[in-house]
């Protein structure tokens, strides 16, 4: 069904409210009353809005409530993680109605599961999959770029669960999480901004003026390309510096300078930092050159961005006995720039990639009367 131009106007703003009345939605749309109430029957009639009460205000006059239709339908937002996929089912008001976590191996199994939660009847109106990846825009929509793509099999897995004929659009995971640091998490309020995530690989999420910067490649914020070593013995390597500030480099770095003396060396970066944090020298001492290390690619995005807030996210990156470290690095090689551990935690990336969902499943009721996400 082809909608008017004030009806998609006012589908916007219902979804983006949740529930509204007639002048709420007059408002919101920027039209008149009388305009809305035309375009509220037009939605009802497709039953992509319906009334759902009655509110009374001050005065004593009532007013009705507009919610979603049945028409409306939803969304499905998925994180392919390196190691677990997390996928959300999304009304288009944003609201959850299905949740799953599993190992990547199982993605579709998981997509099947929350798939068969959400109402029946109710369109998949589009999917997004936050893959560890840089995102390339063609002519053809967006793709993975082939030389660092890493989904492969399981994503074409995954693919095959959906329902044929729904978009399913990739984004990069930091900028997913990014996203989310922005609506939910540390950034709140913050019109700029950089994520820095730090675990097996590093990554950076730009946000410029509350919208996300994806560069002319759809790369900006790979931080991993960042020359390293660069000086005159040691020429740089191509994600040289990912591979220093790693976990597996980390890791090795520790059972070169452990001791006999100072017990069983630490496996993984979760037990170094709790070793680290009940005050094992060694531990401890890993752990503030890991800062350092952290720090200096704080310095090179500052130097760059000047973003006046860095929020420090993945797997060690969120580990509060970085910041001390980090702060002093960064403030000794740049400008004051205030620098925050992140608060969405291991969900943010699947938040991020359900708020960009909804957005296009929104877009693709409307024709693309702009969303905020």
């Amino acid at each position: 069904m082809q909608l008017s131009e004030s009806a998609r106007a006012v589908f916007a703003v219902l979804a983006a409210a949740g529930t509204a009345t007639r002048p709420q939605l007059a408002a919101g749309a920027g039209l008149s009353k009388p305009t809305v109430s035309s375009a509220v029957a037009e939605l009802e009639s497709a039953e992509l809005a319906a009334h759902s009460g009655t509110a009374f205000g001050a005065t004593g006059r009532s007013a009705a409530v507009y919610r979603l239709g049945p028409a409306a339908g939803t969304v499905l937002a998925v994180d392919l993680g390196p190691a677990q996929t997390r996928v959300r089912g999304c009304a288009l008001d944003g609201s959850l109605l299905a949740e799953r976590t599993g190992s990547r191996p199982e993605a579709a199994d998981v997509v099947r599961e929350v798939l068969k939660e959400l109402p029946a009847g109710a369109p998949l109106r589009t999917v997004v999959v936050a893959v560890g990846d840089v995102i390339t825009q063609g002519p053809e929509g967006a793709g993975m770029r082939p030389a660092t793509a890493k989904a492969g099999p399981v994503f074409d897995a995954m693919a095959v669960a959906l329902p044929p004929g729904v978009p399913v659009h990739l984004e990069n995971n930091v900028n997913c999480a990014a996203l989310a640091e922005l609506h939910e998490g540390a950034a709140r309020g913050r019109h700029s901004f950089g994520y820095l995530r730090i675990g097996v690989g590093i990554g950076l999420g730009i946000v410029i003026g509350g919208h996300v910067l994806r560069g002319a490649n759809g790369a900006a914020g790979e931080v991993a390309r960042l020359p390293y070593p660069w000086d005159e013995d040691r020429g740089p390597r191509q994600e040289a510096l990912e591979e220093h500030i790693g976990v597996r480099s980390l890791l090795r770095r520790t059972e070169q300078a452990w001791q006999d003396a100072d017990g069983p060396c630490p496996r993984t970066a979760d037990r170094l930092f709790a070793l680290s944090a009940e005050g094992h020298a060694t531990a401890r001492a890993m752990v503030a050159r890991h800062a350092a290390d952290v720090g200096r690619l704080a310095a090179a995005v500052t130097a760059v961005l000047d973003p006046g807030l860095i929020v420090l996210g993945g797997a060690t990156g969120t580990d509060p006995q970085l910041l001390p470290g980090v702060r002093a690095e960064l403030a000794r090689l740049s400008w004051p720039t205030e620098v925050v551990s992140s608060t969405v935690g291991e969900s943010g990336t699947v938040t991020g990639a359900s708020r960009l969902a909804v957005a296009r499943g929104i877009q693709t009721v409307t024709g693309g009367t702009p969303v905020k996400h």
